[in-house]
Order: structure tokens, then C-alpha cells, then sequence
């Protein structure tokens, strides 16, 4: 039981992919690795340096910007988390904003963009004992992971968690505004062409439309005790 393992959980916007990922990380004493965390800080790095302010923007100048990016996570004591730094700079209460959120899905699509992330988050788990969460990170990112987790939910429940996530933290949104944005991102981020939203073939999908956060933990940890028994 002692065996450390890869848990890997893929699936749409605002399925609760992190709350359960972190849940199960505390539990198993695991590292976190919030993936999208990852590719939302690239986001605010591209929106700050304005490389969306023209209808037309150019990938390739921002690119050569790349190499201006370090990224760390950090652990607070304070509030029980791990934080993401972009250079030096503790961003995780500014990547969750609507505006980094309707962004993300057009840094993703940059290969050179998921070729930096990637080669970062497998640096991170090279040495197991880590729950990480994201779009491809059972198919690409960690494809030998030894539990790979989908997780769906209804349109309208992924977008009701996201407008009331938003609204606490005083963001001005309507519900059909974040439903529209969910929708988008799901288009985007099953159609594009480098490592597209999948489910692979050894994934076990968890549609937790109608599941309370206990009975997603109770499913997941029996998987778990199956893998590290197996």
C-alpha cells in the first residue's frame, strides 16, 4: 500500500476536476499539480503583455516570449494550499478571472506552448506520488499513469459551479455568460489539433452531475486500493 502512483484526471471545464484532485492528494499526503493552473498562468502573462489587444494576434513574437516565463509552486502555510508564482510573483488569486478564463483555450492550442508545460509537469512527477489534473494529461502528459480518471457533468451543473464560484469572488457575471464560455471551451479544447480533450481507452469516466463530493472520494479511493493491490 506503501507504492506511490500517478493518478491522472482529464475531463471539461468546471467538472470538478481540482476540488476532487486536491481532495485525494490531502488524503494520500500526494503532490498537487493543478495543470490548468499551469496554462492560466501563461495566459496572464500573454494578456499583461497585451498580445491580445489586436483581433489578429501574433503567435510567433509571442513565442520568442516564452523564455521570459518561470514558473514555481510554493506551498502557504496560511491557507493550506499549493500557490502558483510567475516569476517570483504569487499569481493564484489572479488566473481564475473571467478574463484570463476566456484566453486560456487559445495559449493551449500553441504547440509550443503544451511542449514548455509538458516537459514541466513531468519534471514535477518523475518521482511519482502526485495527483495532477488537466485536459491531456492522461493521454499525453503522464500516458502510464496507473489510474486515469474522465470526469463529465452536465452543461448546465459545470456551468452553475463556475457562475457561483465566480460570484464569490465578486466577479459581475451572468449564468448564461459563463454558459456560453463553457460551451466555447469545450469546442476548443475537443477540436484542436495537439492533444485534444479524450477520454482514452483505460480512463474510468465519472459523470458527477448528480454525485456529492463523499461518493466521487468513496468511487475514486476504492479504484485506488484496486490499483495499489493489483
Amino acid at each position: 500500500m506503501n507504492q506511490k502512483i500517478i493518478i491522472a484526471i482529464d475531463g471539461y471545464s468546471s467538472s470538478g476536476k481540482s476540488t476532487l484532485a486536491k481532495a485525494i492528494s490531502k488524503k494520500l499526503k500526494y503532490k498537487y499539480i493543478d495543470s490548468g493552473a499551469i496554462y492560466r498562468s501563461i495566459a496572464l502573462f500573454a494578456i499583461r503583455k497585451k498580445i491580445f489587444d489586436s483581433d489578429l494576434w501574433n503567435t510567433q513574437n509571442f513565442i520568442s516570449l516564452l523564455k521570459e516565463i518561470n514558473l514555481k509552486f510554493k506551498w502557504n502555510k496560511k491557507y493550506n494550499r499549493t500557490d502558483i508564482f510567475l516569476n517570483e510573483e504569487n499569481i493564484q488569486s489572479k488566473i481564475r478571472s473571467e478574463k484570463v478564463t476566456t484566453k486560456v483555450s487559445l495559449i493551449a492550442q500553441l504547440p509550443e506552448v503544451r511542449e514548455k508545460l509538458t516537459f514541466m509537469q513531468r519534471n514535477i512527477g518523475k518521482n511519482k506520488g502526485i495527483v495532477i489534473d488537466g485536459r491531456d494529461v492522461g493521454n499525453y502528459v503522464f500516458p502510464k499513469s496507473e489510474l486515469k480518471i474522465f470526469m463529465k457533468g452536465s452543461i448546465e451543473i459545470r456551468s452553475y459551479r463556475r457562475y457561483q464560484d465566480l460570484k464569490k469572488r465578486g466577479e459581475e457575471v451572468s449564468y448564461e455568460e459563463v454558459k456560453k464560455n463553457l460551451i466555447y471551451r469545450d469546442i476548443m479544447d475537443t477540436s484542436r489539433k495537439i492533444s485534444p480533450l479524450k477520454k482514452s481507452a483505460d480512463s474510468i469516466e465519472i459523470d458527477n452531475t448528480f454525485m456529492s463530493m463523499e461518493e466521487q472520494l468513496n468511487l475514486i479511493f476504492q479504484l485506488i486500493h484496486k490499483k495499489k493491490n493489483k
